[in-house]
C-alpha cells in the first residue's frame, strides 16, 4: 500500500499506527514527526508567507479567495511520481490544506486510480474516532484503537484533576492575531475539557472573524494566542505587548495578566493526537494549582 497524505494532522497519525514506511508523498507543511520531512512533498503554497505579518497573509488569503484562487499547488510531476493508492485528503478547510477541488482536478486530466479517505474531524471526540477509523481502514485497528485510547486516557486525567473545581474561566482562544478569529471546530471542546468556558467558539462550527473591540466585550478572564499554523516563536515575533494590552482594555484578561501564547501549529490547529498536549497546557493555564505544567511550548504575554 503506497499512500499519500495530503493533511498534516493524518500524516501525524499515519506514523503515530506504525504506517509511515507507507507514506510516499506528504505536503509541504506535514512537518511531524520529523521522520515525515524525508517524504516527497507533492505540494507547495502558492502565497509567499514566511515574511509576511498576520494581517498581511490574511488579506492575500482574503484576495486570492476572491479572485476564485487555489492558494496551494500539487506538484504534477512528484504526483505521477509518488504513484499513490490511497490518498488522504480533508473537507474541513480550502486555508488549511489542498482541497478536494484540485484533487478532482488531476483525476481530470489522468485517471486517479487511488482510493481517497477523507480525514476531516471537527470534534475532540471526532478526532479519536477519526484516528480509529483511519486505522481500521488501513489495516492497523490495533494501534488505532491502543492510540485512541491512549488519548482517551489523557483526557480522563485531566477531568480527574479538575473534578474538584468549581470555577470555569471565560475563555477566548483566538486563532489569528490581525484580526482576530475565534477559533472553532475542536478547540472549544479543548477548552470544556480543561475546566474552560469558551465565549466566542463553537464545538464543531468553523472559526469567525471578529474584531479586538468584540473580544473586549466579550470580557475573557483568559485570553489565548494560538494562530493557525504558528509555532510560539513565530506568534511571539508578531505580538507587541502594548498592542494587545490596548485591545484587551478592561478586560479581566489583562487585569490579572492572564494572555498567553502558545505553539498553535503543534497543539492546537491540527486535528490529531497532540491536541491532547494542548487540552493539558489549557488544564494548567485556566488552573494552575490544580494541574500541572505539561511542559509544552507556552509564554505568558507581559502586559
Amino acid at each position: 500500500m503506497r499512500i499519500c497524505s495530503l493533511v498534516p494532522a493524518a500524516t501525524e497519525v499515519l506514523f503515530a499506527l506504525g504506517l509511515g514506511d507507507r507514506v510516499v508523498g506528504v505536503t509541504h507543511e506535514c512537518d511531524w514527526p520529523p521522520e515525515a520531512t524525508s517524504r516527497p512533498v507533492v505540494t507547495a503554497s502558492l502565497i509567499q508567507t514566511g515574511d509576511l505579518t498576520s494581517a498581511e497573509i490574511d488579506r492575500a488569503v482574503s484576495g486570492t479567495a476572491r479572485e476564485g484562487r487555489a492558494l496551494y499547488g500539487i506538484e504534477d510531476e512528484r504526483w505521477a511520481e509518488v504513484d499513490a493508492d490511497v490518498v488522504v485528503m480533508q473537507e474541513l478547510c480550502d486555508v488549511c490544506a489542498v482541497s478536494s477541488d484540485q484533487v478532482e482536478g488531476i483525476a481530470g486530466t489522468r485517471p486517479l486510480d487511488a482510493e481517497v479517505l477523507d480525514f476531516s474531524p471537527s470534534t475532540l471526540p471526532g478526532i479519536v474516532a477519526a484516528i480509529e477509523a483511519l486505522g481500521a481502514r488501513l489495516g492497523a485497528d490495533g494501534e488505532a484503537e491502543e492510540l485512541a485510547a491512549g488519548v482517551r486516557t489523557r483526557l480522563d486525567r485531566v477531568a480527574a484533576a479538575l473534578a474538584g473545581v468549581e470555577s470555569s474561566p471565560r475563555v477566548l482562544v483566538t486563532e489569528w492575531l490581525e484580526p482576530p478569529y475565534s477559533a472553532g471546530h475542536w478547540v472549544p471542546d479543548m477548552v470544556a475539557a480543561a475546566g474552560g468556558t469558551d465565549v466566542a467558539g463553537m464545538s464543531g462550527e468553523p472559526s469567525h472573524r471578529m474584531r479586538w473591540a468584540d473580544v473586549a466585550e466579550l470580557e475573557p478572564e483568559v485570553v489565548v494566542l494560538a494562530p493557525c499554523g504558528f509555532d510560539l516563536d513565530r506568534t511571539l515575533r508578531e505580538v507587541v505587548p502594548l498592542d494587545v494590552s490596548a485591545h484587551l482594555l478592561g478586560t479581566p484578561a489583562r487585569q490579572e495578566s492572564r494572555v498567553f501564547a502558545v505553539d498553535a501549529n503543534a497543539t492546537f490547529s491540527r486535528p490529531g493526537p497532540r491536541v491532547v498536549d494542548g487540552v493539558e497546557l489549557l488544564a494548567h493555564l485556566l488552573h494552575p494549582d490544580e494541574y500541572p505544567d505539561p511542559g509544552v511550548p507556552w509564554s505568558r504575554i507581559r502586559l
